[in-house]
């Protein structure tokens, strides 16, 4: 089976987990049986090797995401890298013309689409395989899964079947409707449209063709900043014929907001935090190393991480964006494909960040402008390259870097260090990568 699984947006919905950088489909807050826990992504991706064992699964994302991707799932899995965003339908062309010209999978074969973020069993995926299958057959261009709706839902689209059928042809689309005409959809035998689909890869890349003028998969992403912005709905779905859709009864829940979220928990407080009894409906989530206390709560969500807290009822969760967007802060935590970094202090001039790199991993060989830097390890051991000169360092060592001079570090086992910066124009712009040669 060929999975492609959507990841995109900023999430800012799961404010102060999720920032610019840190999608909500990485923050780990699914506990799994031995007392870890894991993001959606690594969810999804662990149930998908659950059924498929040999599934082919990319994931079609922007280059922002690539290094907490990697830093997740490890660099077996594929990534279609989008340059810029620029809707569903160039994403989805370039994830099909990746397959075929960089993986080398067959036009002829089918391949699922579908979000990277839902919170589903393992009968979804089973459900997908189906879904595959229906595609390999032929008898429609694209195959939809209808979700059985649950209630008249306002945030979904609805897909019209012809039959009562598993397997029926699509009569029509309705756009997100209010929620008594989503009443009388559901009468009519209407399902949601969760954004799953299956097609054979030629198909797509026929479509492609038809609206973008490329040659291969490399000629396509070149010229992908130029493409026009439009989603899959609207570029191939309302203009295609044959369309079926098929039924799936199993849980589906689209967790993008704190009030869906808490629902899907399995339990109250994740972190340090404490409810006392008087509290009903209440969830904390904290990742940051001090105690949170709640009394007499109802209904509410609490979260706290380096980018802020939250203190909010759940039903108004919801309406967090505009408030989010509003606000002009540093990133305080990212994860990266060699590890992760959180800012402890930020001052005029000088920003204080704890480092962790994973055993075996490296930061990029670099040098800065505008600051000098010092390193304090505080565990693990490892090796610094400066200006050329390697050496190995343990728990107390300092380094110390000048403005302009090129440097990095190694770890050998997990490596945790306290990086100081100094300047007076600290800022994420200021790097220059260069080979290193040792």
């Amino acid at each position: 089976m060929n999975i492609v699984l959507l990841s995109g947006g900023s999430g800012k919905r799961l404010w102060p987990l999720s920032n610019d950088v840190r999608s909500k489909q990485f923050i780990k807050i699914f506990k799994k049986e031995d007392g870890s826990y894991e993001s959606m992504v690594q969810r999804v991706y662990r149930q998908i090797k659950t059924v498929d064992a040999d599934a082919t699964v990319t994931i079609a994302t922007s280059k922002t995401q690539v290094s907490a991707i990697h830093n997740q799932l490890g660099d077996g899995v594929g990534i279609s890298i989008e340059p810029c965003r620029r809707d569903t339908f160039p994403a989805i062309a370039l994830a099909t013309a990746y397959l075929v010209d960089e993986m080398k999978v067959s036009p002829e074969e089918s391949v699922v689409v579908c979000p990277v973020d839902p919170y589903v069993e393992d009968d979804y995926f089973a459900a997908l395989k189906d879904l595959s299958e229906q595609a390999d057959k032929g008898e429609a261009n694209l195959v939809l899964m209808g979700i059985e709706p649950t209630y008249p839902s306002e945030k979904y689209g609805y897909i019209i079947p012809k039959t009562a059928d598993h397997t029926s042809m699509v009569e029509t689309f309705k756009e997100k409707p209010t929620a008594d005409v989503a009443a009388e959809y559901i009468k009519r035998g209407a399902l949601w449209n969760g954004g799953v689909f299956a097609y054979k890869l030629k198909y797509v890349l026929e479509k492609a063709h038809e609206l973008i003028e490329f040659t291969d998969y490399q000629d396509l992403f070149d010229k992908y900043e130029t493409l026009t912005k439009i989603s899959f709905d609207y570029a191939v779905v309302e203009k295609e014929d044959k369309i079926q859709v098929q039924r799936f009864a199993g849980q589906w829940k689209d967790l993008g907001t704190w009030n869906t979220l808490t629902e899907a928990m399995e339990e109250s407080v994740v972190g340090k935090g404490v409810l006392n009894e008087t509290c009903s409906d209440v969830h904390i989530v904290n990742e940051m190393d001090v105690p949170v206390l709640a009394m007499g709560l109802h209904d509410v969500v609490i979260s706290a991480s380096p980018d802020g807290i939250l203190v909010s009822d759940k039903e108004q969760s919801s309406y967090i964006k505009p408030y989010v967007d509003k606000f002009e802060q540093q990133i305080m935590f990212a994860e990266k494909s060699w590890g992760s970094f959180r800012v402890l202090d930020v001052e005029g001039t000088s920003m204080t960040i704890k480092v962790t790199l994973n055993p075996g991993h490296s930061m990029n060989y670099h040098s800065h402008k505008n600051r000098d830097e010092v390193w304090v390890v505080i565990s693990g051991n490892g090796r610094t390259v400066v200006d050329g000169f390697e050496q190995a360092v343990k728990a107390g060592d300092v380094i110390t870097m000048s403005a302009g001079c090129r440097h990095t570090v190694f770890a050998d086992i997990e490596l945790r260090l306290v990086e100081i910066q100094l300047g007076k124009d600290i800022n994420v712009h200021d790097k220059q990568k260069f080979e290193l040669e040792i």
